[in-house]
């Protein structure tokens, strides 16, 4: 099952309850993802010992199922939840066609973004069809960058020409690292290695595109001494919560942020989840930031909703074409 499958990862611990039904709290999610509903099965199906049931597998938290096996199912499934926690902007990536789709559906909610590369899924799209994308208003991010996934570093030169455009239109990108799929050097994506996934690794593109917005996705989890060196060394650089907020037993995601609370990210530090078929993981990821007794209401609205406003310019006009 998808609970085996995340364990050695992801030792659970008890979970009190995974949220209340309705947000007052206005939530920006950073980090969604917007993938044919069979993703499961491409993906991680080869790790599945129950891959006869997917592509609706249980939530490895809370054993619920999404219900959605087609693309529009799981794209009203996921808006459904999104409206329910009061989740009002979203950066969902992924493949193209799909991310079109879910734009069309909910454009005042969703921020559409490119996910690459990942073999078997997200081919790297063309720099043409991200600079329309991004000039026409479908598109308002890049990433998430899965570099590590077709073993490259995330600032291998071959990814040079996505960050050039993204510095040049002003474009938030979002990167990868830390956590990733189990085993998948052995099943999705042969080119894998944790390794890449050290925050440590930006280093060298952040230096060859100084104007470049990034966050660092999953907060760098768990390397936190490279992530709080990074975000020292570059105070532009934010951070997402996404994945190891619910997926994490709760102490251990507790702990770590309160880390990074007393590092002094609080300011640079954006929910997110990392949703792809389980709706009701929303809440689990709300409910443990919002039961962290040690953070005040104004840091909460921060991580939920403030810092990731003020990183993704929402106030600002469309992005201008960029120029060769």
């Amino acid at each position: 099952m998808i609970r085996t499958m995340l364990l050695p990862l992801l030792l659970f611990s008890s979970l009190c309850a995974v949220g209340q039904s309705q947000q007052s709290q206005r939530i920006i999610d950073v980090h969604v993802h917007a993938y044919p509903a069979d993703w499961v099965k491409n993906v991680l199906g080869p790790l599945a010992k129950d891959s006869d049931k997917l592509p609706d597998p249980p939530n490895p938290i809370t054993g619920k199922r999404s219900g959605a096996v087609t693309n529009e199912q799981l794209r009203d499934v996921m808006l459904a939840a999104m409206k329910r926690y009061n989740i009002v902007k979203v950066v969902a990536s992924g493949p193209l066609d799909i991310v079109s789709e879910w734009k069309t559906a909910d454009p005042d909610r969703i921020i559409g973004s490119p996910l690459f590369p990942i073999p078997k899924l997200a081919p790297y799209p063309t720099i043409d069809e991200l600079r329309e994308g991004y000039t026409s208003g479908h598109l308002g991010a890049l990433g998430e960058v899965t570099a590590i996934y077709d073993g490259l570093s995330p600032s291998d030169p071959k990814m040079d020409e996505y960050y050039t455009l993204a510095e040049k239109m002003d474009i938030p990108v979002g990167i990868h690292t830390g956590i990733g799929i189990p085993e998948a050097s052995y099943s999705c994506c042969p080119g894998f290695r944790i390794g890449l996934a050290n925050p440590l690794n930006l280093e060298e593109l952040l230096v060859r595109h100084p104007r470049l917005r990034v966050y660092v996705m999953h907060a760098g989890y768990p390397y936190l001494d490279a992530t709080l060196a990074l975000m020292n060394a570059y105070p532009k650089i934010y951070a997402d919560l996404a994945a190891i907020d619910w997926l994490l037993p709760r102490d251990e995601f507790q702990q770590y942020l309160s880390r990074l609370m007393q590092a002094g990210m609080g300011k640079r530090l954006m929910f997110g989840t990392d949703e792809i078929v389980w709706p009701d993981a929303f809440g689990v990821a709300i409910d443990n930031i919002n039961s962290m007794h040690s953070l005040t209401a104004e840091e909460k609205a921060d991580i939920f909703y403030n810092n990731a406003a003020l990183f993704l310019r929402l106030d600002r006009a469309k992005p201008q074409p960029s120029r060769r």
